[in-house]
């Protein structure tokens, strides 16, 4: 017979996610993996090579209007994706072309 709470299964993948020895790496796939789904079908298509250096979410846009719009909101996405995961993953975007 068992005596404690049940939990929500939310609650219980985050305490897993707190103690995950890769835990910054795994979070870092959840943003990549939530990246269309933040930024917009649009924006996604634009990005290529999307992938991290060190805390950097760096990303190459070929059209240079493209580039500066992302640029430009770059601190806007990053807040969003970090929301997205619960943690601060991304500390900053790097747009290439």
């Amino acid at each position: 017979m068992r005596f404690d709470t049940p939990q929500s299964l939310s609650s219980v993948l985050q305490d897993f996610l707190d103690k995950f020895p890769q835990k910054r790496k795994l979070r870092q796939g959840m943003v990549l993996s939530a990246f269309e789904e933040v930024v917009g079908k649009r924006i996604a298509q634009e990005a290529e090579d999307l992938h991290f250096e060190g805390n950097k979410l760096v990303m190459k846009v070929k059209n240079p209007s493209w580039r500066h719009e992302i640029h430009a909101n770059r601190f806007s996405i990053a807040k969003r994706l970090n929301s997205k995961v619960k943690s601060d993953v991304v500390g900053d975007i790097v747009v290439r072309s």
